[in-house]
C-alpha cells in the first residue's frame, strides 16, 4: 500500500503578515500543497493522509470547494483527513454539510472512527478536534481487530493542551503506521511507524530547516514498512546570517560581505541579519539598503562600539562625562545589562559629540 503523509498545511495562512512578501508566502503554501497532489498522481499513491490543520482557520464553503477540486484530480487516491485545533469541527462548520469528491473521507467525529478500503485491504482510523484544545488522550485505548488488514491511525496533538500522549503509549498501539500532525517540523517518534511530517512549507523563522512530507510503501503481506522517505517540498527557508565585526570593519565592507552570503543562499529566502563584535564608535552600521533586493525579516545588532572607557574617564574625571561613566558602569562593569550598556554607549556618544562641539 503506497501512501503520502502530510499535515499542518495551514492553507490560507499569511506568514509574516506585516511584511511585503506575506502574500507571496501564502501563495507558496498553496503551491507546496499542489505539489503534493501532483506527487500522489505521479506515483499512483493509494492514500493521501492529512493529519490535521489542513486549513489555518475555520474553512468556509469556498475554501472547501477549492481543495475539493484538487482532490478530485486524483480520483484513484483515497484522501483521508482529520481536523486539528486550527480547522476544528465547530457546530456550524461548513465541513458538516459539504459534499466531497468520492475519493475523500474527512473524519468528523470527536471519537475515533474507521473506514475500510477493500481495494487495498487497509483500514484507517481517525477523529477530529471539536475545539481549539483537547486535553483527553483520545487514542490510548484504540485497538483494531486482528483481521489481516493494514491498520493506519491518524491523530493530531502531543502536548498538554492538544491530545497529551507519551511515546510509550503510542508505541504500544497495534497499528502498522501512526500518521501524526501538530508539529511544524518533521520528527520520527519511532522509525518507520510513528511520524510527524511537519508542515510541507516553512511557516515562520522558528521552524527554519527542511520541510516536506513523507511517502511510504507498506508490504501487503507482511505489513512491514518497505520504504519510508522524507520528501523535501520547499525552496524557501528562514536563514540567519551572522557576521562578526571588529573596529577596522567599515560599513561598506560589512554590506558587501553580507550581500555575498545572501547571494549564495538565494534571494528567494528570508533573512535575519545578526551583527556581533566591536566596531569603531564613528562607524554607522546602516544595512537598510539590503531590503531593496532581499527579504529581510529582522536586523539584530549585538555589536558594541569600541570605546576605551578608562581613557575617556582619565580625560574627564570630574565633569558630566566622567560622572556618567561612573554612574552606569558602577563597581562591576561586567554585571551591566544590555539595556544599561546601550544607554552607556548612546549617552557617551552624545556627550562626546557635545563636548567636541563646545571645544570648536
Amino acid at each position: 500500500m503506497r501512501f503520502i503523509h502530510t499535515a499542518d498545511v495551514h492553507w490560507g495562512m499569511m506568514p509574516d503578515a506585516d511584511m511585503p512578501w506575506s502574500k507571496d508566502r501564502s501563495n507558496d503554501i498553496k503551491a507546496s500543497f499542489r505539489r503534493i497532489i501532483d506527487k500522489a498522481r505521479d506515483t499512483s499513491a493509494d492514500c493521501l493522509f492529512i493529519s490535521g490543520d489542513l486549513f489555518d482557520f475555520q474553512p468556509m464553503n469556498k475554501d472547501l470547494k477549492e481543495l475539493n477540486y484538487l482532490f478530485s484530480s486524483i480520483p484513484a487516491t483515497h484522501v483521508v483527513i482529520i481536523s486539528g485545533e486550527h480547522d476544528y469541527v465547530s457546530p456550524n462548520s461548513a465541513l458538516l454539510s459539504f459534499n466531497w469528491s468520492q475519493n475523500v473521507h474527512w473524519f468528523l467525529s470527536d471519537q475515533v472512527e474507521s473506514i475500510y478500503f477493500s481495494d487495498i485491504n487497509t483500514e484507517v482510523y481517525g477523529f477530529s478536534y471539536h475545539a481549539k484544545t483537547l486535553t483527553d488522550t483520545v487514542i490510548d485505548t484504540v485497538k483494531p481487530e486482528d483481521n489481516g488488514r493494514i491498520h493506519i491511525l491518524l491523530a493530531h496533538g502531543g502536548d498538554q493542551n492538544h491530545m497529551p500522549v507519551d511515546i510509550s503509549t503510542l508505541s504500544a498501539l497495534p497499528f502498522d503506521y501512526i500518521a501524526l500532525g501538530h508539529l511544524n517540523s518533521a520528527a520520527e517518534i519511532e522509525t518507520g511507524k510513528i511520524i510527524y511530517p511537519g508542515s510541507p512549507e516553512v511557516l515562520s523563522s522558528e521552524d527554519a530547516g527542511d520541510h516536506g512530507y513523507y511517502t511510504g510503501d507498506i508490504n501487503p503481506i507482511s505489513h512491514h514498512m518497505d520504504r519510508l522517505t522524507f520528501v523535501k517540498n520547499t525552496d524557501v527557508d528562514y536563514i540567519t546570517v551572522d557576521s562578526a565585526i571588529n573596529p577596522k570593519t567599515t560599513a561598506l565592507s560589512l554590506l558587501s560581505r553580507i550581500t555575498q552570503r545572501m547571494k549564495k543562499y538565494g534571494d528567494q529566502n528570508i533573512f535575519t541579519i545578526r551583527i556581533t563584535g566591536k566596531h569603531s564608535p564613528d562607524t554607522e552600521l546602516d544595512l537598510s539598503s539590503l531590503r531593496n533586493n532581499y527579504r529581510i525579516l529582522e536586523f539584530i545588532d549585538e555589536s558594541e562600539p569600541d570605546y576605551d572607557f578608562s581613557e575617556i574617564y582619565r580625560q574627564h574625571p570630574s565633569d558630566i562625562i566622567g560622572f556618567y561613566i561612573r554612574k552606569l558602569m558602577g563597581e562591576d562593569p561586567s554585571a551591566m545589562s544590555n539595556v544599561e550598556k546601550q544607554a552607556l554607549y548612546y549617552g557617551i556618544r552624545a556627550l562626546l559629540e557635545r563636548d567636541k562641539e563646545n571645544r570648536t
